[in-house]
């Protein structure tokens, strides 16, 4: 199915009074590197499905369901004005922008045509409103080739400035073999590739309580993070610019105990160049974690250098993130970094 034809097949969503909006003044130069919409049109096509990932509507309230797991979708987490006025009381003054899941890789042979929809939806938001938002990408990665094609598509016709990667694709992790022409074709155009959750693989497990998003989507960064690294892959793309959201997951914590798996009793994969702890340490992180001791340790591991301020709206909101943060009353020049000068360097703004 072409995208013309998906187009098609769903109800018009209009989203062009948010699209007119003008750019409010930032107060100050943040830059958030994590912040998410639902496209409108996606959400009227999952509302027309019979299978998951669908959209309902029950006593008012509008539902996005992927098996167990049912999440609410209000009207703020489509509000373009919304998020512009978050982030003048916030000082942001620039935002990397995308969608959150589910992404294309969930809606099988029109996965093509849902990552045409929603990166053209992102992409255009940015041209509307230049100084405030950048586009990130998603890929059908069910279709290599049309996974490779969408990501040149996107940077060199579009202008986004990185791939939203999930942490599992539809139960596939992003470290097998198949998805490694992908990671290639982010070096040759020099973007970053930002991790995020997914479903969880431990939904049946973290359920209970409603933990699917406090540890469900920890563990995904956990284990996604780590088996990326595991597999060498930083060795064999050496420029890779990888980013794992969430102050990587767990994986800062307890890294010591995966040295020592791997130097001192020799288990997993011996062929990698570096300790676990040190690809963890070249890597990039967001500040994600509303806890200031958090986020203090991840300064002290990774150095000021390697992390980035994201807020995660509109599920946390900036203030959320930055209070913690500038109570820890760090040096000018290191808030600076963290704030907006490694984002702008990162995404080459």
């Amino acid at each position: 199915m072409n995208r013309r034809s998906f187009i098609a097949t769903t109800a018009a969503a209009s989203a062009a009074s948010s699209l007119g909006l003008r750019a409010a003044s930032p107060a100050a130069g943040r830059i958030d590197c994590q912040s998410h919409l639902f496209v409108p049109e996606l959400l009227t096509l999952m509302e027309k499905r019979a299978t998951d990932p669908r959209v309902f509507t029950k006593d008012g309230t509008r539902y996005l369901q992927m098996g167990d797991w049912l999440r609410k979708v209000p009207p703020l987490y489509t509000d373009v004005a919304a998020k512009l006025a978050t982030m003048d009381a916030a000082g942001i003054a620039l935002t990397a922008l995308s969608i959150n899941d589910p992404g294309p890789e969930w809606f099988g042979a029109d996965g093509p045509a849902v990552a045409q929809l929603v990166n053209d939806y992102i992409a255009g938001l940015a041209r509307q409103h230049p100084t405030r938002f950048f586009g990130l990408c998603v890929l059908p990665t069910q279709d290599i080739r049309a996974s490779l094609a969408e990501l040149d598509r996107c940077v060199k016709k579009l202008g986004m400035k990185g791939w939203l990667l999930y942490t599992n694709l539809a139960g596939k992790f992003p470290d097998e073999p198949e998805f490694r022409p992908l990671f290639a074709r982010a070096v040759e155009l020099d973007i970053p590739v930002l991790l995020h959750p997914a479903k969880p693989i431990t939904t049946d497990l973290v359920k209970a309580y409603e933990m699917t998003s406090t540890l469900g989507n920890m563990f995904d960064n956990t284990i996604a993070l780590t088996r990326l690294l595991m597999s060498g892959i930083l060795d064999e793309f050496p420029k890779l610019k990888l980013v794992c959201p969430h102050l990587g997951g767990t994986l800062p914590y307890i890294v010591g105990r995966l040295d020592h798996q791997v130097t001192v009793l020799k288990r997993g994969p011996q062929n990698l160049k570096r300790k676990p702890s040190d690809y963890v340490r070249s890597i990039y992180m967001d500040i994600v974690s509303p806890l200031p001791e958090a986020m203090r340790f991840a300064i002290d591991f990774s150095g000021p250098d390697k992390l980035l301020f994201s807020s995660d709206h509109p599920w946390v909101q900036p203030k959320e993130i930055l209070d913690p943060f500038l109570s820890l009353k760090l040096p000018a020049a290191t808030e600076a970094k963290i704030l907006s000068g490694n984002a702008r360097a990162l995404f080459r703004l």
